[in-house]
């Protein structure tokens, strides 16, 4: 089936409400853990269960270059492959490509996109059309169009003139889109302009898509801009569908993006910060790495029920760390991401009790320590 969001409260823009999918419902907001290549780093997903993960994502770009999209098919699709019986996002692709993309006004073209695998060198070219393919093959629960993620900053021209394309990509996109059981998001983009973003959010609904996206914000603007890329767009979105904010993980962001109205949010921060020595914690992140954690015998956070913090010490962590155990990295991962997850699950009972904007005054002051 087609996924289907039903909307259940609101608290000002905050949106509480639920997903319902192939694999069961699921209450929104909500941080969905990116597993890159059909895997969340060094977790399995027997741990991302027991952290109550609901959608994870998966990178169609990836997978096209290895297994191959055919081999996850033969596989059964996706969720046999991996072993996940929960929801599954596959991204279009576009934000890899066009990091890998040296000269954007000769390799970004009306077909699509000429670039060199970050694997072997050998040249690729992806188009709306392949990249919807990929996806009906990879047989996820979303799938998203082929967009361009424009950079920040750019001009007033370029950001037209793509925005424009991503728009015409769509369309073609959504022409090819073949799987019954797969739903296909639109995303919006337009840069860092008002009227880009009011325009690209409006035509992008036209078109007609099961759920709706931002994309290109967190590529390099200050927060203000971020916030503003965010507002321009949403409120152009339609009550009964989904919003998704692409690739944002901060707790702060998270925060700032839910009082906007927006339902869904991933990012590879939790994981990436993990490996790094990284935790989120109520009074901010810790680095793990610090000498004072070398005799604390004590967890992460006191009130943390992730696994980490209920069976291992900041020292023994640290140890692992230091010591370049992956062990380490798993630790901090499983915290790191539950305790996203909790937060989110926090999120909507404070929107249930119309109580959100206390909730973030309280967590922001913590948090960073005011």
């Amino acid at each position: 089936m087609k996924i289907q969001y039903e909307l259940l409260k609101n608290d000002k823009k905050a949106r509480r409400g639920i997903l319902h999918t192939n694999y069961g419902s699921y209450d929104t907001p909500m941080f969905m853990p990116v597993g890159t290549q059909a895997t969340v780093k060094t977790l399995s997903p027997e741990e991302l269960l027991e952290m109550n993960s609901a959608v994870i994502l998966s990178n169609t770009y990836h997978l096209w270059l290895r297994p191959g999209e055919d081999v996850v098919a033969h596989a059964g699709g996706l969720h046999k492959f991996m072993n996940y019986p929960g929801p599954i996002l596959t991204d279009c692709g576009g934000f890899q490509v066009f990091s890998l993309i040296k000269n954007k006004k000769k390799d970004i073209m009306e077909e699509g996109v000429r670039f060199k695998s970050h694997l072997d060198g050998r040249n690729l070219f992806l188009t709306p059309e392949l990249s919807i393919q990929i996806q009906n093959k990879l047989d996820s629960d979303i799938a998203m169009s082929f967009d361009e993620c424009i950079p920040y900053p750019a001009t007033y021209e370029y950001a037209k003139a793509s925005t424009e394309r991503t728009l015409r990509w769509a369309v073609r996109g959504k022409n090819v889109h073949s799987n019954e059981n797969q739903s296909l998001f639109g995303i919006v983009q337009g840069g860092a302009y008002k009227d880009l973003r009011e325009y690209s959010a409006k035509e992008t609904v036209k078109i007609g898509f099961d759920g709706y996206s931002i994309g290109g914000t967190s590529v390099g603007e200050d927060k203000p801009t971020m916030y503003q890329m965010i507002e321009d767009a949403i409120r152009y979105l339609p009550e009964d569908k989904p919003r998704y904010l692409m690739g944002v993980g901060d707790p702060i962001d998270l925060l700032e993006g839910v009082e906007r109205g927006v339902d869904m949010f991933d990012c590879v921060l939790p994981t990436r910060i993990a490996r790094h020595g990284n935790a989120f914690t109520r009074t901010g992140k810790m680095n793990i790495k610090n000498a004072k954690y070398k005799e604390d015998f004590t967890p992460i956070e006191d009130t943390c029920d992730c696994y980490a913090c209920k069976h291992y010490t900041k020292a023994y962590i640290r140890h692992l760390i230091t010591a370049d155990e992956t062990f380490g990295a798993r630790l901090l991962s499983i915290h790191n991401i539950r305790f996203l997850i909790r937060m989110m699950e926090e999120i909507r009972i404070s929107i249930e009790n119309e109580s959100f904007l206390e909730y973030k005054e309280s967590f922001l002051k913590k948090y960073l320590g005011e």
